[in-house]
């Protein structure tokens, strides 16, 4: 891989940059909820060759949807349930659209 592939990825929503500290870090959260939601299958984190938790762009904004769900007194499964049905019904949404104007 050169420089200008590492770089590449820093753009790159998908790419799990962030150790699960981090990503705690980042959310204001703490690394049990990550772990929380991730056995609820709402997001899951690829592991680096030595079996850490990485964490994408992409997860952390699904990890702070739910974590907003949280903080107002939503049990944590059932946020993750919401977001996975929210984000189902904006890919149907999406899809729609695309049918419709194409």
């Amino acid at each position: 891989m050169t420089a200008d592939d590492s770089f590449g990825r820093l753009d790159d929503d998908d790419y799990p940059a962030y150790t699960m500290g981090r990503a705690a870090e980042m959310l204001g959260t703490t690394q049990g909820f990550l772990r929380a939601i991730g056995e609820a299958r709402l997001i899951t984190p690829l592991r680096s060759a030595g079996g850490h938790r990485r964490y994408s762009r992409y997860q952390l904004r699904i990890a702070a949807r739910a974590r907003e769900l949280v903080d107002r007194g939503t049990p944590v499964e059932a946020a993750c349930r919401i977001v996975i049905l929210e984000d189902q019904l904006e890919e149907a949404q999406r899809i729609n659209a695309e049918s419709v104007s194409g």
